[in-house]
Parts: C-alpha cells; structure tokens; sequence
C-alpha cells in the first residue's frame, strides 16, 4: 500500500512538473512572439490592427525545422529546406498590409512554403488558396495548417506561375518568390479593384503593389526585397 502510495506521489510530481515546463515553454514562445511584434514590426510603421493580431496570435516557431526554432522569433529569414525560407517578419506582416484586407477576401498565394503566411491570412481572410511547386514543402505545409485547426486554407502541389483559375478571380494575390516579371495568368485571376503584391526582378528585387483597374495595371515600388527565384515554367521560359 505504501509502495502504491510513494508510485501515485512520485507520477504526480513528475506529470506536475512537466505541465508547468509546457506552460513556461508556451509562455516564452508567447513573450518571443509579443516582442518580435512590437520591436520588428510595429517599430518599422506597420499599422494594420487586424495583421498585427494576427501575427500575434500565429506560433511562428510551428512553421520552422525543429533546429530553427530557437531562431523562430529573430529578426530575419530562416531556412526551411529544399533551398526555400520562410520570410522575415517583418516583411510577412508589410506584405499582408499592402492587400488592403478587410476580412471577406479570397486571397491566392503564390509560394506556400512552410505556410506560415497562409496561417496569417487565414487570421484575416475568408478563404486562402496556397500553391507550393516543391512537393514535400506542400504536404509539411499542410499537415501543420490541418493539426492548427485552419479549415479556410486550401493548398496543393503546382507551378503558381499559372494560378488557381478553377478558383479565381481573386480579391488579393500575394506572391512570395520573385520573378523577372509578373505571370499573365495572375493578373487575369485578379479581381477588378485587387492587389496582387509581388517582389519582382532578378539580380535587383522590388517589392510592388499592382492595383487592377478597369483591366489595366497601376503599379507602386514599395521596398528594395531579396526573395528566392521563382522556379518553374517562368524560370525554363527565360532560358529559351
């Protein structure tokens, strides 16, 4: 009975502390996450109520290889496999305030990566609409967006350069690889009065806004970006 007794005490004390390990981990990364928030984003003028509580709320270091996630809330971009990052947060949080949101879109991004922007928008959005060309980044991408619960985020495996059509158009596109000039498909998948938000060029990249108006294209430089190449059709397109 004893020995019973002594068994029952010590599991408790062990389950006891383990729980309070968990919580103290959830609430460092919750403190890194605040943080990040206040000292790399709002600090550098970001403003959007909504894209800031947002990524308040999403657990960046969920969306990185277990050796990165110490680095998860650092101010910078990270590796994530197959030659692909996740983007700075900063520029995550710039890029999503550049789509105008209010909250009923249907927003396509091109480039799902660790889908870490997707979860984002999912915070925000109605629906989101994800295409990744490397195929193990989309399946990992999705198991992550399915185990946190996002049931408004649809991704699968393809060359973005030829957009969702079976979907479109879209309220806003969001583009996170760069190519040497914008995809005619996404800007016919693009709603009249939409953004699509785009790091373009080769050697040097900017970040751009392109507002569609009555089928024609206004375009705003935002900031000078470094994003990896979009591969695929653009990519053996430009070889030729």
């Amino acid at each position: 009975m004893k020995i019973k007794t002594v068994c029952a005490t010590l599991i408790f004390y062990f389950y006891t502390i383990m729980t309070s390990y968990a919580q103290d981990d959830t609430s460092k990364f919750s403190d890194n996450r605040f943080k990040m928030v206040e000292h790399q984003i709002v600090r550098r003028g970001i403003t959007d109520k909504k894209v800031l509580n947002a990524i308040r709320k999403v657990p960046r270091h969920l969306f990185v290889p277990d050796d990165m996630v110490k680095h998860a809330y650092t101010d910078g971009h990270l590796p994530i496999g197959y030659n692909q990052t996740i983007s700075q947060p900063y520029i995550v949080a710039l890029m999503t305030e550049l789509l105008k949101l209010n909250g009923t879109e249907k927003i396509l991004e091109i480039g799902t990566g660790s889908g870490y922007q997707a979860a984002i928008l999912a915070e925000i959005v109605n629906e989101v609409y994800s295409i990744e060309i490397v195929e193990p980044l989309a399946k990992r991408a999705q198991e992550t967006i399915k185990k946190m619960g996002y049931e408004n985020v649809y991704i699968k495996s393809g060359d973005g350069f030829h957009g969702w059509p079976e979907h479109a158009p879209f309220d806003g596109i969001i583009v996170t690889a760069a190519p040497r000039e914008v995809p005619a498909p996404l800007i016919d998948q693009l709603k009249d009065n939409g953004r699509l938000v785009i790091p373009e060029g080769e050697y040097y990249q900017e970040l751009r806004v392109y507002i569609k108006r009555d089928g024609y294209l206004e375009k705003k430089d935002i900031i000078p970006v470094r994003f990896v190449p979009m591969t695929g059709y653009i990519e053996q397109r430009s070889k030729q």
